[in-house]
């Protein structure tokens, strides 16, 4: 890794963690309620689009330095099967995440529109579902690290962290190609924000890989996920449709149509 990405990968580190912090300060405000084919992965991964995420980067990191304060989650979180549902159920507009713990693109998704999805689940606005994916679990060495974070933030949701979870994953994202975060340090992550000792026994039984699975299988194979016929994370879906993530207005459109 060259000086300069380096550099880039510790800032996006160090913003993530201000949004954290603030995430870890409202643990316990919120109410609880791969399998790709023939395609490489990175392959797959490189149809997303990739220039408003790298602005986004930008934004984002003027706007850690910049002093301002990360917007601290309050909204209500739900678990349904493998799907993260943050917001009031009577939003009035849903968002789709499809997302990848390993995938850096959706870790610069959450950080250039984070604290945008925060402040408007926070006032009732949307609801976003979070699709934890194994998309890249070929990825990692050895293989299986997007499930094994994915079935650890299912297990958040189940311990009432979710939120402050979700932002310790991409605070700490590792790097494609390692091992990933051993289930050790899953566990310490969700321990920091109090979660229950049975957290620990749902990382390690890893007892959601199955539907992870069978949730990758489905989100690559539908055709309304795809672009130019191929799936890639992230992928975000506003009421039905897929949003073209080179319109950086697109959640500013869609909270206020």
């Amino acid at each position: 890794m060259g000086g300069a990405e380096r550099r880039e990968r510790e800032r996006r580190q160090a913003a993530t963690e201000a949004r954290l912090q603030a995430a870890r300060k409202a643990t316990g405000k919120a109410s609880r309620g791969g399998i790709l084919g023939n395609t490489p992965a990175l392959a797959i991964v490189a149809v997303v689009v990739v220039a408003a995420i790298i602005v986004g980067v930008v934004i984002a990191a003027n706007r850690n330095s910049a002093g301002n304060a990360p917007v601290a989650a309050h909204y209500p979180v739900s678990r349904a099967d493998t799907v993260i549902v943050a917001g009031q159920p009577s939003a009035p507009k849903t968002i789709s995440v499809y997302e990848d713990y390993l995938c850096p693109y959706c870790e610069r998704l959450e950080q250039r529109y984070g604290d945008q999805l925060t402040t408007a689940l926070n006032a009732g606005q949307i609801k976003v579902e979070y699709h934890a994916l194994g998309f890249l679990d070929a990825s990692s060495s050895p293989a299986g690290y997007s499930t094994r974070a994915a079935n650890a933030a299912l297990c958040a949701a189940d311990a009432n962290i979710w939120p402050a979870y979700h932002a310790a994953l991409y605070a700490t994202q590792p790097a494609e190609g390692g091992p990933g975060l051993s289930d050790e340090e899953l566990i310490q992550k969700g321990t920091d924000l109090g979660a229950p000792n049975t957290f620990g026994q749902c990382v390690t039984g890893n007892g959601n890989a199955a539907a992870i699975a069978s949730a990758t299988n489905t989100a690559v194979a539908n055709p309304a996920l795809q672009s130019n016929g191929r799936f890639g994370t992230p992928t975000v879906i506003v009421n039905g449709s897929k949003v073209d993530l080179n319109d950086t207005n697109w959640l500013t459109e869609a909270i206020a149509g």
